[in-house]
């Protein structure tokens, strides 16, 4: 029997078959002794019992117990405490037991001690590994064999005295033989002081042999971990005092010395290890030790340990270091983020969980290199954006190229300028960090929350520092919604549109995202750029499911003014078949009628001073013009037109008399103004021509549009509709413009389009309108939630109006102090506010 021993019906019972007493007989033996009452006032000799008695537990103890009556032992003892001889009987058994320990026992136990043990520390250190083992599992074998021997003697002698303890020792409060016999193999045996060692006793040697062989243990040895569990067992068998579990003398006595020991020892191997190692090492080697440690006890030691040698290993081996792990220079948690070591970023992340619920330093730490990335990210991006601006300027990009009517071959895509290559990269390179991010958050970090959001707030840091971040995600979207994407699958797109809208949720700034994309969205709806509708409208509603119905609303709107515009333009080709105008030169008119409160109307009139300029169409189109604003009127009184030529295209038939082979004509695909510039060249005989100047005076085109469009008709080459003298890149007000009756082209359609730079991106001065644009508009966003929140509370603070109008406008763009301040003075000086008068804090009340 090796296992802990608590109380007497822990024991086991006797192994030999032969000596077992039925429990018939011991009743048996009770009822005769009981039932005479002349057997209870004889006398009995006392001596010759106890020798009888006294010889049978020398047989015991000698393992020779096999000739022994069990029953005749158990008689006489109950005899014995029946004749109220209980007391001599107690005495003398824990007196033999006493000798037995002192005179048997110790020695054996003290012959097993090599004098290389009598060391208070345990064993020198020039004492090799094998010797170290060999000498002390010597010391841990005897006092296994005397514990074993010792629990099977006295489960016997316990079987033997068995009335004695129900009766003497209940009704004296005595402990039992068994409790009293393990108390004395505790102080005759492990708390003997050993000869001539004076400060010594068994049981310190067994604390440091016991330490001794774990020290082997944990430096690579093997050791007998069986041998070492059975004198642990030992330990938490006996007591300091009773049978509490608290005074165990494996929790009195071993414990607080091995936990003193394993510190010091986990605080030296950890700064050594610091020291010598990189930071994946480390984190194996502290995983490593923490399961071991958590093995030992549960194997070697006891679990009651566990908890604690647990806390000091994540104590002395984790907490203390892992800041410096984390931080290493050239192996730490940046060293492993740049090169994807996921599996020693988890170790890093389950360790740092053991000792800090909050992971506070691997947070910062991973949030730091996010930000510095994206900072890098957002500088390459701005240097791109200058190079760009500082390079010589290039000459105008051609216009798109002709091809015929029905050819299935995709158009040749525009090569993106340099400033919105560089927009679309930003895109790029901020969605392939996030993607790296997820990936460490997934695969490393557990799907942490506390690191999600973490996560979520250094994304957010740097991309809302970088000012064209809402500008540049717009862009994204649009080169990747526009038609003629090259080389990506519609999979690929909607998969890059999802990750687009993941970045929308981290700008700060969406009122002014919302301004670029109605923007860049017009221009895809009114120019039939869209890869579809559906497209667009699919990426509505996920925008809608992540920044809100208020957001997307006005976005909604300019699709229904897109299909009411087919439906409008549909009724209108019935009225004019109706009216039975058989005209064959008639031109056909599609319009797109937009509600000026929900398009970004400075698109289709770029430039400000423009913007009230009324072109000046031939009188044909005049005509169409006004026949198709008295048909809506008619529908819709009370409303006004304004016509809008910067966004419009005209399908026209050109003829050129001296063009090679037998037909002369091509269709034309132009630009609105394009088209007004040409019908001017029907009224001119062969060869006369027109100055740009002339041009403008008669179609009232702004100027800057005009000589984009002359450049297209008669600088690019593949579409010289027109002949310019002299003939450069740019256009002066005095170049004159003849018709090109040469003009030649393979295909029967050719499209012409205008002449742009290709550069989606705002230069600074279209910048610096947009924001003050954004600004006015922020400025009746701000009033609008002032009156609201006046309205409700009737009454409030400076303060906490201030505080309520940031809550309420935040998740739509971060509200200037300064700002609300002023609209809350506006507001005062228009009597919608007043202050009140006599208030401890500035307030203010509402109006009505």
């Amino acid at each position: 029997m090796t296992g802990p021993i608590r109380n007497l019906d822990c024991r086991p019972t006797r192994g030999i078959k032969d000596l077992y007493i039925r429990s018939n007989d011991f009743r048996k033996a009770e009822d005769e002794g009981s039932g005479s009452k002349k057997g209870n006032t004889e006398d009995v000799d006392f001596e010759s019992y106890w020798a009888v008695l006294s010889s049978s537990l020398h047989e015991i103890h000698t393992k020779n117990a096999s000739s022994l009556s069990f029953e005749e032992l158990y008689r006489n003892a109950y005899k014995l405490v029946l004749k109220k001889k209980g007391e001599p009987l107690y005495l003398n058994v824990t007196a033999f037991e006493k000798r037995w320990l002192i005179e048997v026992i110790r020695p054996r136990i003290l012959a097993a001690l090599s004098p290389s043990l009598l060391n208070r520390h345990g064993v020198a250190d020039s004492t090799s590994a094998i010797e170290k083992r060999g000498v002390g599992e010597l010391l841990l074998k005897s006092l296994k064999n005397a514990w074993d021997d010792h629990l099977l003697c006295m489960n016997m002698t316990t079987d033997v005295l068995m009335y004695m303890e129900r009766v003497y020792c209940t009704d004296n409060q005595k402990p039992s033989i068994f409790i009293a016999s393990m108390a004395q193999f505790r102080d005759y045996v492990l708390r003997a002081v050993i000869p001539s060692h004076n400060d010594l006793t068994v049981a310190m040697v067994l604390n440091s042999v016991i330490m001794e062989q774990i020290r082997m243990e944990r430096e690579g040895d093997f050791i007998d971990t069986a041998l070492i569990r059975s004198c642990i067992y030992m330990l938490e068998g006996l007591y300091e005092t009773g049978e509490e579990k608290s005074t165990k003398l494996y929790l009195t006595s071993f414990e607080p010395e091995y936990l003193a020991a394993s510190q010091a020892f986990y605080a030296s191997e950890g700064s050594s290890i610091l020291a010598n190692a990189d930071a994946g090492t480390f984190c194996r080697h502290a995983k490593k030790r923490a399961n071991e440690e958590q093995d030992r006890c549960r194997s070697t030691l006891s679990t009651l340990t566990l908890p604690k040698i647990k806390a000091i290993v994540e104590n002395e081996l984790i907490k203390k270091n892992i800041r410096e792990v984390i931080n290493l220079e050239v192996s730490g948690v940046k060293f492993m983020l740049d090169n994807d070591r996921l599996n020693e970023l988890e170790m890093v992340y389950d360790l740092i969980s053991r000792v800090d619920p909050k992971k506070e330093d691997l947070q910062t730490t991973v949030q730091a290199r996010i930000i510095q990335l994206g900072t890098e990210l957002n500088t390459s991006a701005i240097n791109a954006s200058r190079a760009s601006n500082t390079k010589p300027p290039k000459p105008p990009p051609k216009p798109d190229g002709d091809r015929p009517d029905g050819e299935t071959k995709a158009p040749a895509e525009k090569p993106l300028s340099i400033q919105t290559a560089a927009a679309i990269k930003w895109i790029d390179d901020v969605l392939q960090l996030k993607e790296k991010y997820d990936n460490v958050l997934a695969k490393a970090f557990q799907s942490d929350q506390g690191f999600h959001a973490a996560f979520s707030r250094s994304f957010t840091d740097f991309i809302n520092a970088f000012e064209r971040s809402s500008e540049y995600l717009s862009l994204f979207f649009d080169e990747n919604l526009k038609k003629g994407i090259k080389g990506k699958t519609e999979n690929e797109v909607d998969s890059l549109i999802d990750q687009g809208i993941t970045l929308l949720q981290y700008i700060q700034d969406k009122d002014m995202f919302e301004r670029y994309y109605k923007k860049h969205l017009s221009k895809r709806l009114l120019m039939k750029r869209s890869i579809s509708t559906d497209g667009e409208r699919q990426m509505i509603s996920k925008m809608k499911m992540t920044v809100g119905n208020s957001f997307t609303q006005k976005i909604e709107n300019m699709f229904n003014d897109i299909a009411m515009s087919e439906d409008l333009t549909s009724s209108y080709k019935r009225h004019v078949s109706q009216l039975g105008d058989a005209d064959p030169k008639r031109v056909d008119l599609d319009v797109n009628v937009l509600t000026s409160t929900m398009w970004p109307l400075e698109i289709m009139t770029p430039n400000h001073e423009d913007r009230q300029t009324n072109c000046l169409f031939p009188p044909q189109i005049e005509r169409i013009k006004h026949g198709f604003e008295k048909f809506y009127l008619d529908q819709h009184s009370g409303r006004k037109l304004m016509w809008q030529s910067s966004m419009g295209t005209a399908d026209m038939r050109g003829y050129f008399p001296e063009m090679k082979g037998t037909k002369k004509t091509r269709e034309l695909n132009v630009s609105t103004y394009a088209m007004i510039i040409l019908m001017l060249y029907n009224d001119l005989l062969p060869g006369e021509s027109l100055t740009c100047e002339e041009i403008q005076a008669k179609t009232n085109i702004p100027v800057n549009d005009l000589k984009r469009n002359l450049q297209s008709l008669a600088v690019a080459q593949k579409s010289r509709v027109l002949l310019k003298e002299p003939m450069s890149k740019d256009v002066k007000n005095d170049d004159r413009f003849f018709f090109n009756e040469r003009f030649f082209s393979q295909f029967q359609r050719v499209k012409i389009g205008v002449v742009t730079s290709g550069n989606n991106v705002e230069d600074t001065d279209e910048r610096a309108e947009t924001e003050k644009k954004n600004d006015a508009t922020r400025g009746g966003t701000v009033e609008a939630a002032i009156v609201r929140i006046m309205k409700q509370r009737k009454e409030l603070s400076h303060q906490g109006l201030i505080s309520e109008v940031i809550q309420q406008l935040t998740p739509r763009f971060m509200p200037d102090v300064n700002m609300v301040k002023k609209r809350i003075e506006s507001l005062l000086e228009r009597e919608y506010l007043e202050r009140i008068e006599g208030a401890e804090r500035p307030a203010y009340r509402y109006m009505a």
